[in-house]
């Protein structure tokens, strides 16, 4: 899984003036992720190795006998699980195969739909056009885009609830610091600076309301609108349980719209 060595993780923390175990109470509330992004947005020094992985948007390309599910949602996101980095997440995803997501990003969806299509299934692209009573209807075709996975560190929202970072925050000018080192940690776990709008797979989520990761629940995937279509703004947010997310009982999953 991402992390960083804590050495280094010691050495840059002294550089900020973040004492030892502040920042250790800061690992122990990280988890790992991948974002999705495109390639202008892959860290120079990780271009080189950079291979595609997900895409935005297009038609979907489904098993026979598997229709367009209802109610006819956009296909927002695709995923080639087999191209994703290996042992980067703390979630199980399927090992290969693709991970399909259909849902509306512009308004709260009635309902949304994850499936997975395994591996070597013959499937074909499906037309945006069906027949609904009689009348020809569209299914809104979002722009491709290809995205790239690059492994992250995520923070939980609440991590400065710790006894040594509460007393560390005490003193003057320790926020701003401290603020310096979570940004500083999370670039470093990133390889660059990291995206600001994109599409994120597991981790802690980032929400703009209250987060929907609480309890049982953990992040399956995050998608800010704007990583869909330019001129969307609202944060999705699909969570479940870690048992669901193993067993692939996809149909379990909870949405979440932020806008």
């Amino acid at each position: 899984m991402t992390s960083i060595e804590e050495q280094l993780l010691l050495r840059t923390a002294a550089e900020y003036g973040v004492p030892g175990p502040v920042a250790q109470e800061l690992m122990a509330r990280t988890r790992p992720c991948l974002y999705l992004v495109p390639h202008e947005e892959v860290p120079a020094s990780r271009r080189g190795n950079a291979r595609p992985a997900a895409r935005t948007g297009g038609l979907p390309a489904l098993p026979d006998g598997v229709d367009w599910p209802e109610p006819r949602n956009p296909l927002v996101l695709s995923v080639d699980c087999a191209a994703l980095p290996h042992d980067v997440l703390d979630i199980e995803l399927p090992a290969d195969g693709h991970l399909l997501l259909f849902t509306e990003i512009e308004y709260p969806p009635d309902s949304s739909v994850v499936l997975h299509i395994p591996a070597g299934a013959r499937t074909t692209e499906r037309s945006a056009t069906y027949e609904f009573n009689g009348e020809a209807e569209q299914v809104r075709v979002y722009e491709p885009r290809t995205l790239y996975p690059m492994p992250g560190l995520t923070l939980d929202s609440d991590w400065e609830e710790g006894p040594q970072t509460r007393a560390f925050l005490a003193e003057d000018g320790a926020e701003d610091t401290l603020d310096g080192f979570e940004e500083a940690v999370l670039d470093m776990a990133f390889g660059g600076h990291r995206p600001g709008v994109c599409v994120q797979i597991g981790g802690h989520s980032d929400p703009w309301d209250m987060a929907p990761d609480e309890g049982d629940l953990v992040l399956f995937a995050q998608m800010a609108g704007q990583a869909i279509d330019y001129n969307v703004f609202t944060m999705n947010l699909i969570v479940g349980t870690r048992e669901d997310i193993a067993a692939r009982r996809y149909s379990s999953l909870q949405y979440d719209q932020q806008c």
